[in-house]
């Protein structure tokens, strides 16, 4: 589904729940005590200037008995088959987010990837995927780093371990490429990057890990392996995850340090490519 599509359909989402609300005769506030968010929020759900979590849908669909119509209407919205199930929610999450800090021990963040370095990522973990897929994938991904490039685009942080500047992601071309790009976007000032290095030990968080904080909503954290992901928003555990992030950003070099950091490695890559 395209992008202007997904947008209308959750205009409708929105203008429907206005409409099954002021049927029952109750406010945003109202509806929003029932279940468990602001009035605010509700109003935006019904601007779709957000988009409500799959709890929130039944939560709303039980306040205004409406037959699970929400909960289907946020399954049928949410489920772009371009991303992991487990992902869709987070990619829906990160266009609202004030601010992202992640974490990755062992690739480039999806937000700073090349296209050629999402290709290798892709053909590495499914070697008989096909030209379509993997022109999907790559897509999908060049829309998410889209909100770097936004006037209002959220305050980054990115953390990565030094192995993830060492290991030549679909050869040394494609490798140097990606960590160029990750300089350039770090002296363009859209992402404050540091490394953890290799002398740090063992870091604070073993699989990768992201923070989001917004401007009307609790903060989430995700955390991800290689085959499954978990949204957590239950404040004790995103405490805990923010708790492990500072620990990472503690033992990681300077963001100068880092920088030429980077760039060093890609240089060595570089001349891999001029030697061969």
């Amino acid at each position: 589904m395209a992008n202007g599509s997904r947008q209308a359909a959750w205009e409708f989402f929105g203008a429907e729940l206005k409409r099954r609300r002021e049927d029952a005769g109750i406010t945003q506030v109202e509806l929003g005590s029932r279940v468990f968010v602001s009035g605010g929020y509700i109003g935006q759900f019904e601007q779709a200037i957000r988009k409500p979590q799959l709890d929130v849908a039944r939560r709303i669909d039980e306040a205004l008995q409406t037959d699970g119509i929400f909960e289907r209407m946020w399954r049928r919205l949410i489920n772009d088959k371009r991303y992991a199930d487990y992902f869709a929610e987070v990619a829906e999450l990160e266009r609202l987010a004030t601010k992202i800090c992640d974490w990755e021990p062992s690739v480039v963040p999806g937000l700073l990837q090349t296209p050629a370095y999402t290709t290798a990522l892709v053909v590495a973990t499914n070697p008989f995927v096909t030209d379509r897929l993997i022109e999907e994938r790559v897509t999908a991904r060049g829309e998410r780093c889209a909100i770097l490039k936004d006037a209002t685009r959220p305050e980054y942080w990115a953390i990565v371990h030094e192995a993830v500047l060492r290991v030549p992601v679909g050869g040394p071309e494609v490798a140097a490429e990606a960590l160029e790009h990750m300089a350039a976007l770090a002296r363009e000032r859209k992402v404050l990057l540091q490394v953890l290095p290799f002398s740090a030990g063992a870091p604070a968080n073993n699989g990768s890990l992201r923070l989001m904080q917004f401007d009307d909503a609790p903060p989430t954290a995700y955390t991800e392996t290689s085959f499954s992901g978990s949204l957590l928003d239950e404040p004790a555990v995103v405490k805990r995850a923010s708790r492990a992030y500072d620990l990472l950003r503690g033992a990681a070099l300077s963001p100068e340090a880092s920088l030429a950091l980077i760039e060093s490695a890609a240089e060595d890559f570089r001349r891999c490519t001029r030697t061969t």
